[in-house]
């Protein structure tokens, strides 16, 4: 999941990279504006990380259990775990944050 939030802003920095190394030519530069704008929506791109999520505190769950029945080590129960109470938690704090900004969008006046 922190790997796709990675991505998201990794693809800005392009475009920041892009619009500097072209600063000293002439004309326009291309940056593509549009063309990648449909390529992946703000909620494809969250869909794709709360499903990563979901697949991830799954994969904890199995490997629980999988350790109650004696299937799988000690050690392969705690790093499932472990891996998906760090996504819980990143799952958390970007709920916290889309409901913070929709509280100030709300608070604002027209």
């Amino acid at each position: 999941m922190i790997n796709e939030i990675a991505a998201l802003t990794s693809s800005t920095d392009g475009v920041l990279k892009a619009s500097s190394t072209t600063r000293y030519t002439v004309g326009a530069p291309d940056l593509g504006g549009t063309q990648n704008a449909a390529e992946a929506s703000f909620t494809e791109a969250m869909a794709e990380v709360s499903q990563g999520a979901i697949d991830k505190v799954k994969q904890g769950e199995a490997a629980a259990i999988a350790g109650v029945d004696g299937q799988a080590s000690v050690q392969q129960v705690v790093e499932a775990v472990m891996a998906a109470e760090s996504t819980l938690q990143t799952a958390i704090a970007i709920r916290d944050k889309v409901v913070t900004a929709y509280q100030e969008i709300s608070r604002m006046t027209i």
